[in-house]
């Protein structure tokens, strides 16, 4: 009962009826929040907790009560807080920074971690033979190294190492090789260049990092192989194609696109580096168009920042004071060597055990696809909504992250009809990646289940035990997910899940296209596209100070509708949190207005004028004589025409009449919902008086026994009609 803020007001704000508009009260700023007194660090390791955090932060001073995530800490600054701490030789287990993220907790556990020993490379660049003592990240025998050997350009003298696959790269492998046209995981890139001077400059500093970087020049074997390899060649030049554009065709940056669509290209796998260039001048100008073909075996969001910001240093004659490269080996070592199989297998099943029907949004289902067909749409959130967020995850010391999660799971269940949900998460993969992980280049992501229960949990709860989760799943962050699907009770080959987030900072700065500071004039980034297999993809893009969303959709559903849902149950979700933090979780709504109104309003307008002065039998005999051979009812595989059901109706209403029946009498029905029902309901009126009015009862009836009166007709009728439905 503690208030989260005081904020000083000179009068509040009141609606045109004179009560409180909770509307219009300002949003408390970060100094209106009530906190801890200030209290200073104490001790050796406090005082450099203290000083870390303050330069991650950007904050003046931080307490020793002060909360990491209150003062605006995430998953990217967690990140870097590690490899700091690494570098003093306090490391720690990344979990325990999201269970004590105040400062002196956290301070006390500091040192409590060992790093994996990450075993050396015992090859060198005088080896003349690879035997498998020489690969301790890798089992492999004799003839399959040969075999690898036998399939690198210049053999054992330009194999820099050979090690297994991450296991996010295991799970892209298997796509890669399921999909017979394209790849769902080649990422396309484009830029125009004003002159082949500066495209060929460009193309050379490129080659600088690819030569600075493993994994830049690592190929993937997996054919006769007992498991699939990577292999770092020692030299590996770029392969660049030119091609000549014709321009009838639109643009030729489109045209350029349209030829080298991922949907159609693949690249071979056992060729480094991973990367294809395409290059043309642009019909009609002075310019040159490239194209850039990556495979995401080899990198991620952080990889395609590293790289750029390298290339940019090359051009500008810094590459001097790039930092030494991190082999991607660390990252494989991490995974292989450290938390056991039996541990991740031991947490899954504890978090999927009960879980035995996938969870399929919009009835989404297939995984397992090649990426074709999927709708894009992007979308910016309202700063104020932005703020709200920021706001209420720093109140509740937990991760913006966590919020987005939670959202996210409620529009999973609504679109599911489902409050256990599971949905992939995309984890950042650096905690565990070792020193320098925060710069390295390769593929650190993984894709791994959360399990969420949208019940009658109060929201606010349910904000903390998502954190909780999430903090929990980042113990695991480099398992395998066909590991995890096991351990659920959802049989194989049923998917566990049809729906991924991907919670990603980016910083605009970083990437290409971010304006001027590329550090070359007359260099454009005409942009990107990246995809997945996955049928439903929700990408949040933090960019420190906003929030935008994209949102990738398979056929037959709107992208920008989620981004709908999404933006809804945030709004929700903050609302909720400021206002009724012991709201029910599963009342967080995920319609927007515009689509409410739609649905309960637009499509409910059925009003329409029609002659009150003729009963319903008689406004249908109208409507025989217009278009008799017009289909009037349908039911599964039986139809019939205006004409057939006014035949049938006019029999079933002479036997009526026959039988005695006459206008105020009750006739008692027991069917089917069915055509033969339809005929029934017309028999039945035709039967009484035509000019007379009368009222149909509708009555239910099954096993159980009759309901009152649920549905009335108004006709012209007098016999009354009693229908039991079965």
């Amino acid at each position: 009962m503690v208030p989260a803020a005081f904020v000083r007001l000179a009068a509040l704000p009141l609606t045109v009826n004179g009560k409180l508009d909770r509307k219009a009260l300002p949003m408390p700023e970060d100094a209106a929040y009530a906190r801890a007194a200030y209290e200073p660090p104490r001790g050796e390791t406090e005082t450099a907790l203290a000083t870390i955090w303050a330069e991650l932060l950007g904050v003046a001073r931080v307490g020793r009560h002060d909360n990491f995530f209150e003062l605006g800490g995430h998953s990217l600054l967690a990140v870097q807080l590690m490899a700091r701490l690494r570098r003093l030789s306090l490391g720690i287990e990344v979990q325990t920074l999201f269970a004590k993220p105040v400062l002196a907790d956290l301070a006390a556990s500091l040192g409590s971690h060992q790093e994996v020993a990450v075993p050396a490379n015992l090859i060198t660049a005088s080896s003349t033979a690879i035997t498998p003592q020489m690969l301790p990240l890798i089992e492999l025998a004799q003839p399959e190294i040969d075999r690898i050997v036998a399939m690198v350009p210049g053999g054992v003298g330009n194999i820099q190492d050979i090690y297994g696959l991450s296991a996010l790269q295991d799970g892209i492998l298997f796509h890669h090789l399921l999909a017979s046209h394209g790849d769902p995981y080649l990422l396309v890139s484009q830029t125009a260049f004003a002159d082949r001077g500066l495209l060929d400059r460009y193309l050379g500093a490129v080659q600088r990092v690819v030569d600075r970087h493993d994994i830049l020049r690592t190929a993937f074997v997996w054919e006769g192989l007992s498991s699939p390899a990577q292999v770092v060649w020692r030299r590996a030049p770029l392969e660049v194609s030119e091609v000549e554009l014709d321009g009838y065709d639109g643009p030729g940056a489109d045209e350029l696109r349209r030829r080298f669509d991922p949907r159609r290209q693949r690249i071979d796998l056992g060729r480094a580096p991973l990367l294809r260039f395409v290059t043309a001048r642009e019909p009609g100008s002075a310019r040159w168009l490239l194209l850039q073909l990556q495979h995401h075996l080899i990198g991620d969001q952080t990889t395609l920042e590293v790289m750029h910001a390298e290339v940019r240093a090359v051009l500008e004659g810094r590459e001097h004071e790039l930092i030494a490269p991190q082999p991607f080996r660390n990252l494989v070592a991490q995974a292989r060597l450290g938390v056991d199989a039996k541990a991740h297998e031991e947490f899954f099943r504890g978090l999927l055990a009960d879980i035995d029907e996938p969870t399929m949004p919009f009835g989404l289902s297939e995984v397992r696809g090649d990426g074709c067909g999927v709708h894009e749409a992007h979308r910016r959130l309202p700063q104020a909504l932005n703020a709200r967020l920021r706001s209420q995850a720093r109140r509740l010391g937990v991760s913006l992250a966590s919020l987005c999660h939670l959202a996210w799971g409620q529009v999973v269940a609504r679109s599911s009809g489902r409050e256990q949900v599971v949905f992939g998460t995309v984890l950042f993969g650096r905690m565990h990646g070792g020193a320098g992980a925060d710069r390295a280049m390769g593929l650190f992501i993984n894709t791994l289940p959360l399990r969420l229960d949208l019940d009658g949990t109060r929201v606010e709860a349910s904000v903390r035990t998502t954190h909780a989760r999430l903090a929990e799943l980042l113990a695991h962050e480099h398992a395998s997910l066909a590991l995890a699907q096991r351990c659920s009770g959802v049989a194989a080959p049923a998917p566990l899940f049809s729906a991924l987030l991907n919670y990603r900072h980016t910083t605009p700065a970083a990437m290409p296209g971010s304006g001027t500071d590329d550090g070359l004039s007359g260099m454009e980034w005409l942009g990107g596209e990246e995809r997945t297999n996955y049928p439903l993809t929700l990408s949040v893009e933090d960019f420190g100070e906003a929030l935008g969303l994209t949102a990738q959709v398979a056929e037959g559903v709107a992208a920008d509708r989620v981004c709908g849902y999404m933006q809804r149950a945030l709004e929700q979700l903050a609302e909720a949190l400021e206002h009724a933090p012991n709201t029910p979780v599963r009342e967080l709504d995920i319609l927007p207005s515009a689509e409410r109104a739609y649905l309960l309003e637009e499509l409910n307008r059925t009003a329409a004028p029609y002659p009150a002065e003729q009963c319903i039998h008689q406004l249908f005999e109208a409507q025989v004589q217009k278009a008799p051979e017009a289909v009037a009812v349908v039911d599964e595989d039986e139809e019939l025409s205006y004409g057939e059901l006014n035949a049938r109706a006019n029999r079933l209403a002479h036997h009526l009449i026959g039988l005695g029946v006459r206008p105020g009498d009750s006739v008692a029905t027991m069917l089917d919902r069915s055509v033969a029902l339809v005929v029934a309901q017309l028999a039945t009126l035709k039967a009484g008086e035509f000019m007379c009015r009368s009222i149909a009862l509708f009555h239910l009836h099954d096993k159980a026994g009759c309901w009152p009166t649920v549905m009335r007709a108004s006709c012209l009728a007098r016999v009354t009609m009693t229908i039991w439905l079965r």
